[in-house]
């Protein structure tokens, strides 16, 4: 399998590392927090770790005194000579371990080594012969020396000397005193060192420590010329610190078996930063930094880094508050058990997914990155050229973005080194974030490959490529969800136009998502993730009513039906309601486990009468069915039947999983599905207005409005199969009004292809219609899809109102349909009034024509609806085709009796 991927660019071994070495250089951590769980504290980047600890011993140790007088001016005032003495011998003992710890121990020697600084503070100099840096300088050397020992965290002072520092810097900030410059940026580097620990007196202080923090990160970015950008770059540092040390204690407090208490101080972190003007600031170091870039420096990429990573903490951490130790449901399932539980309010509320208030915080990112090329830039360079844990925090910042907005998904898809003003433009090729996306993607199957982890040449060493790979999966998968949500019918946006970039990708997503060739590896998040990705895409091309060359290769890569049968009962498995629970359940808003239905879906619309044949031989369309009501489950307990909490399909795996359903019933399963009343309530059960209430909320793929019309269709187009099976019969008389009725829903149903490619089934489906027509009655199927209607924008009811039109050709269908308020005048008034496609306009004057057809009987309803005035409109009509229908119906008008003359 070919796992090479856009092979001119390498912006994950080469580029990525100079950048940010030289970034490096200020940088005392040994570890950094990373991006892609928070939590772990050995997720760090190895290699960055490394090259910081092998510069720490060259700059800092015993015998190095390069860093001695860095910064300092020639005219500087020196330290009282008692003083300087003493620092020297401190220093001298601060090279050992046990030296060390003798500092630490003894306030006041501590205080001694602080003094320097203290005394910046008590007597602010007033001009640049006044620095004191040798002094302040050695005193910082003093205490990184401390930290290195690794005694650090025993100090109790250790709370207080943060406080100094940030003091510290913020006279130098506050006085714009450019030549201490270097003595803010090694405060900001030994702050964030001490932020880092685990000592609960620091964490119960980070309250303070952050109100600081962040008067100290306006101040910089307000005031302060910075051409290096290490000064922003640490100060952003400190704050995404700051942030994912909280995720860790959030994360780790909702994860245990007991919940713990949320520490207050910690909650109060995140509500300040969520409605103080921090996001706004971050903003700002990006475009900043974008600027820097577009000017031909790359000094602020680091800064650009810490800010995306700060930006995605923050929002990820108002998710986690949020969501809290809730039980989790999807829409399908939570509606199903508000409807059905006997729990009182507050129990059904918490088993719905709770609202977030991250949404906003993101909305200000995008709208922000939309206005400005300059961010554009640098969330690029934040992919491009950033360390392991930057890239993490993009990917996930980028996926949630694309959530909200499709304008944001272009970017993502465009060359960030064009002119906006450009003619000519190359989707998904080098230069795009979605390039450098499946970049990732190769370096990372290649460093998940069991031969090349035995290679010890890599070039670039990952500390957590799995998560890597989750992330990158979901941002792609998002892309094109959202993509296709809005009409785009082509995976070349993401893919490209070449045919062997398309395969080449294609292929690095099909080896990821089963990385280890075993069918309990789709439980993997990073295989679960890659199987969404590449369901995702396809479906891009599943619009069309060909079979596309991309299809064809797809295909190819495929997982067998049989397979695909496995996975599906996999699903069902415990294992697979664990991957709920993955990263706190904040990863269900791209439905993350439900790949595999996709690929399904995909498999039977293009694999032909033969795929569905295999299907249905293996039972697919049984499985299909429990999926639809995993989330439903009772289980007896001591004789009674209690509910079982499980999460059920996403919305995103619900479509998939109806449009699999309905590609099946042409192999006979039409009469399991659709003559049995317990699974047609079923598909009206998705249709009530609890769920479609709930499917409205959803920030996730496959919700929003956009996923109630998807739901609806979904469910119009099984229920829509006998119909169009027996109007599109060769036996059907050319004459019949029902012919023409809903043709929309004619075009590309498996009904349609009944009447020549079956002609038993259609005998079988022609006999049992009005069975059918009694479970539609029973279930109250024409009530249902009427409320549809009112649950959708005028230009998304052609399916709906097309069912009608078929279902009225039919007395007892049409009196139920009439009975639930058809033809109410207000109902009418808003359909004729309202900005109606074509198709479905004729579909309404089709309803009118039949229901005057079938009988006198719907005379007086018709005129109650004021239909007489509203023909007499469409008899002037511009359009042939409407006159043609309005003429109809008023014939059928006149036919059974004079009603209509006075």
């Amino acid at each position: 399998m070919d796992l090479v991927a856009d092979t001119q660019s390498t912006p994950f071994e080469v580029k990525r590392s100079e950048a940010t070495r030289k970034a490096d250089e200020i940088q005392t951590s040994k570890n950094q927090p990373s991006a892609a769980e928070p939590p772990s504290r050995n997720a760090a980047n190895n290699t960055d770790g490394d090259h910081d600890k092998q510069k720490s011993s060259k700059k800092d140790g015993p015998t190095s005194t390069t860093d001695d007088h860095h910064g300092s001016s020639p005219g500087a005032i020196s330290d009282a000579p008692s003083e300087r003495t003493a620092l020297d011998k401190l220093e001298k003992t601060s090279q050992t371990v046990n030296g060390a710890s003798s500092i630490i121990g003894d306030s006041a020697v501590l205080s001694t080594v602080l003094s320097p600084i203290k005394n910046w503070l008590s007597n602010p100099p007033s001009s640049p012969r006044e620095l004191h840096i040798d002094g302040a300088n050695q005193s910082l050397r003093i205490v990184k020396n401390l930290i290195e020992a690794g005694s650090y965290q025993s100090c109790a002072a250790l709370d207080d000397i943060i406080c100094l520092f940030l003091e510290f810097t913020s006279l130098i900030i506050r006085m714009k005193l450019s030549g201490a410059y270097s003595l803010a940026v090694k405060c900001l580097a030994i702050a964030r060192k001490l932020l880092d620990t685990s000592e609960g007196a620091v964490l119960n202080s980070y309250g303070r420590h952050w109100s600081s923090l962040c008067d100290l990160y306006s101040q910089i970015l307000a005031s302060t010329v910075d051409p290096s950008g290490r000064i922003s770059r640490e100060s952003t540092a400190c704050l995404a610190l700051m942030l994912s040390r909280v995720i860790s204690v959030l994360k780790a407090s909702i994860s245990s078996e007991s919940p713990n208490p949320v520490e207050e101080s910690l909650v109060n972190i995140i509500d300040h930063a969520r409605k103080s003007q921090l996001l706004e600031l971050l903003c700002e170091c990006l475009i900043a930094s974008g600027s820097d870039i577009i000017s031909g420096s790359t000094n602020m990429v680091p800064a650009a880094c810490e800010a995306c990573k700060a930006i995605w903490y923050l929002a990820h951490a108002v998710d986690i508050v949020s969501l809290g130790a809730h039980n989790f449901s999807f829409p399908l399932a939570s509606s199903w058990r508000q409807g059905h539980s006997k729990l009182d309010g507050k129990m059904q509320e918490q088993d719905s997914l709770p609202d977030s208030n991250s949404s906003s915080l993101i909305n200000i990112f995008v709208k922000s990155f939309l206005a400005s090329r300059p961010m554009q830039i640098a969330v690029y360079h934040c992919l491009h050229n950033g360390l392991e844990s930057a890239i993490h925090a993009s990917l996930q910042l980028i996926a949630r973005a694309c959530l909200l907005n499709l304008s944001f998904c272009a970017i993502m898809c465009g060359p960030m080194n064009s002119s906006p003003e450009a003619n000519e433009i190359e989707y998904g090729g080098d230069g795009t974030i979605v390039s450098d996306m499946f970049s990732l993607l190769s370096l990372c199957g290649s460093y998940l490959n069991k031969e090349s982890k035995q290679n010890s040449n890599q070039k670039c060493k990952l500390s957590n490529p799995h998560a890597l790979v989750v992330h990158c999966c979901l941002a792609l998968a998002t892309i094109a969800a959202c993509l296709k949500s809005e009409g785009k019918s082509s995976a070349s946006i993401i893919l490209t136009s070449s045919h062997k970039k398309q395969r080449s990708r294609l292929s690095v997503l099909a080896h990821l998502s089963s990385a280890d060739d075993t069918v309990k590896s789709c439980l993997q998040p990073h295989c679960a993730a890659a199987t969404l990705a590449l369901s995702t895409l396809i479906s891009l091309e599943n619009g069309g009513q060909t079979r596309s060359s991309l299809c064809e290769t797809a295909l190819a890569l495929f997982p067998r039906m049989a397979t695909l049968h496995t996975l599906l009962k996999l699903w069902l498995s415990d294992g697979s309601e664990e991957l709920c629970r993955y990263n706190a359940g904040l990863l269900n808003l791209f439905g993350l486990r439900d790949g595999s239905i996709g690929l399904l879906e995909t498999r039977l619309k293009w694999g032909g009468p033969l795929a569905v044949e295999q299907a249905c031989s293996v039972g697919i369309p049984q499985l299909l069915i429990r999926l639809l009501t995993d989330g439903f489950s009772r289980e007896p307990s001591d004789g009674k039947e209690v509910l079982t909490h499980r999460s059920g399909l996403s919305p995103l795996g619900v479509a998939w999983t109806l449009s699999a359903l309905s590609q099946c019933l042409p192999g006979g399963v039409f009469r399991e599905i659709l003559y049995k009343r317990e699974h047609l309530k079923l598909l009206t059960d998705m249709l009530s207005d609890m769920h479609l209430k709930v499917l409205a909320a959803w920030t996730g793929l496959g919700g929003g409005k956009k996923g109630v019309r998807e739901l609806i269709n979904s469910v119009v187009d099984i229920l829509a199969f006998p119909f169009v099976a027996v109007q599109s019969s060769p036996n059907m008389p050319s004459t019949s009004a029902s012919i023409n009725s809903g043709f929309l829903l004619n075009i590309g149903s498996p009904g349609g292809r009944i009447g020549t490619e079956n002609k038993e089934m259609l005998k079988t489906i022609e006999h049992n219609m009005p069975q059918y027509f009694q479970v539609l009655l029973e279930v109250g199927v024409p009530g249902c899809i009427l409320r549809c209607l009112d649950n959708l924008n005028m230009e998304d009811i052609s399916r709906p109102l097309a069912i009608v039109a078929k279902m009225v050709g039919y007395r007892p269908l049409a009196l139920q349909l009439l009975r639930e308020g058809l033809l109410n005048p207000s109902r009418v008034a808003k359909l004729l009034k309202g900005p109606l496609a074509k198709e479905t306009l004729l579909d309404f004057l089709m309803i009118i024509s039949d229901l005057a057809r079938m009988s006198k009987d719907f005379y007086e309803p018709i005129n109650k609806a004021g239909m007489v005035e509203y023909l007499k409109n469409f008899l002037s009509n511009e359009d042939p085709d409407i006159r043609a229908k309005a003429c109809s119906a008023i014939g059928n008008m006149c036919r059974h009796s004079p009603y209509f003359y006075g």
